[in-house]
């Protein structure tokens, strides 16, 4: 455990090091190319329209487990009142 939070964190470090290299060969122009007001503009409508549909697909997701959740406790209720009911001698 201890030796691979080690070589864990001096990976890290490495990555962290050398990134600033990797990305600094055109000038610090990035990866898509020339940053002018159309394509700023696109990339913040791009995230305008992710947040919001990423907050409802999760939030349907949550919806689903819950529902599953209350099925499961249900069905476990049932079987803990069937217990009960057929006792017996």
């Amino acid at each position: 455990m201890r030796r691979s939070l080690l070589v864990l964190s001096l990976a890290l470090t490495v990555a962290l090091v050398v990134a600033p290299a990797a990305f600094g060969h055109d000038g610090g122009q990035g990866t898509w190319g020339e940053a002018n007001d159309k394509v700023v503009t696109n990339a913040g409508f791009i995230l305008i329209a992710f947040f919001p549909l990423f907050i409802f697909v999760m939030s349907m997701g949550q919806m689903a487990l819950d529902r599953r959740k209350d099925r499961r406790k249900a069905a476990q209720k049932a079987l803990r009142r069937e217990d009960r009911v057929r006792g017996g001698w």
